[in-house]
């Protein structure tokens, strides 16, 4: 039995007429008179007596009829819920950010947002990647802000925004004036660090291992503000992306000149996940705020998230 089957008896009874029918419903009359003989056939029974050049509901029509309209009904009630769904411009949006991105990026945006989306509730969740994608998988969040690499093959990654990354070393520090540094020169310093489970310890570690040295871990701390107070004090030098600087604290931030020392910014999204339209606004909104050289990011790392 098949919806189009009902559609065709449901206007055959209302008109009278397989050709006013067939009109109706936009087909032939030759193929709406198959459609409906398909129907009695699985049917087993006769839904419309044909009386010469008229026709009249059997017992059996009759019977079904009511039927037929209630699921039909019940499918237009269900594609309109489905499409007021896809217009409300209310409801919730779970965002996950990882620490060392949450208090610079997000701010700004979710200020914007809830101006302009007031019927809507934004819920952010700032936490470590790993966390944050076992979010993603079980749908308890939608959309997470995080940083390469990443190697999930079950997200799809979007580059919002590629940002240098700076040496912060204390006024004092011989290099403290420098324009420009390559890390090797910081070969032999002592460093302060995010601790493990931040992917920018990771970052870190790896691209002094570019430059061919194993950084001294003097101290290690869950926040950029520690890291920075400590390299005020002399304990030790660090790394800060772009995003992290603070003038306020009493360090030099120098750029380095490697090639490579970057961090890229993305969007993550479970593969194959579908949202709402105030879901999709969100992850639009951020994604449109990407800086200029958000395309540098890595094309084999990252894929826009085209299947949603």
């Amino acid at each position: 039995m098949e919806v189009h089957q009902l559609r065709y008896v449901c206007a055959i009874a209302d008109t009278g007429s397989f050709s006013r029918a067939a009109e109706r419903c936009q087909i032939t009359q030759p193929s709406l008179s198959q459609q409906v003989l398909k129907l009695e056939e699985e049917l087993g029974a006769k839904l419309f007596d044909r009386l010469g050049r008229s026709i009249r509901l059997t017992a059996a029509g009759r019977a079904f009829i009511p039927r037929a309209r209630a699921i039909l009904e019940q499918m237009e009630a269900a594609r309109s819920s489905a499409a007021d769904q896809n217009t409300d411009l209310t409801g919730t949006v779970a965002v996950g950010v990882i620490p060392t991105v949450a208090p610079y990026l997000i701010p700004g945006h979710a200020a914007r947002f809830a101006k302009r989306y007031p019927d809507a509730k934004l819920r952010i969740v700032e936490d470590t990647t790993a966390v944050l994608v076992e979010g993603l998988r079980d749908l308890s969040i939608d959309v997470a802000i995080l940083a390469l690499p990443l190697r999930h093959k079950d997200l799809d990654l979007f580059p919002i925004r590629t940002e240098p990354l700076f040496a912060a070393v204390s006024k004092h520090h011989p290099r403290a004036s420098a324009k420009s540094l390559a890390l090797k020169d910081l070969r032999g310093e002592s460093f302060v660090l995010l601790r493990d489970g931040h992917c920018f310890r990771d970052l870190s570690i790896d691209t002094c291992t570019r430059a061919r040295f194993t950084p001294n871990i003097a101290f290690e701390s869950g926040q950029f503000s520690s890291l920075l107070g400590m390299v005020a004090a002399g304990v030790g030098v660090s790394l800060v992306p772009e995003m992290a600087i603070d003038r306020n604290v009493s360090c030099r931030y120098v750029r380095l000149s490697d090639v490579q020392a970057t961090r890229t910014i993305v969007t993550a999204t479970l593969h194959g996940r579908s949202f709402n339209r105030i879901q999709q606004a969100f992850v639009t909104g951020i994604q449109g705020k990407s800086s200029p050289n958000a395309a540098a990011a890595n094309p084999s790392s990252a894929t826009s998230p085209a299947r949603r």
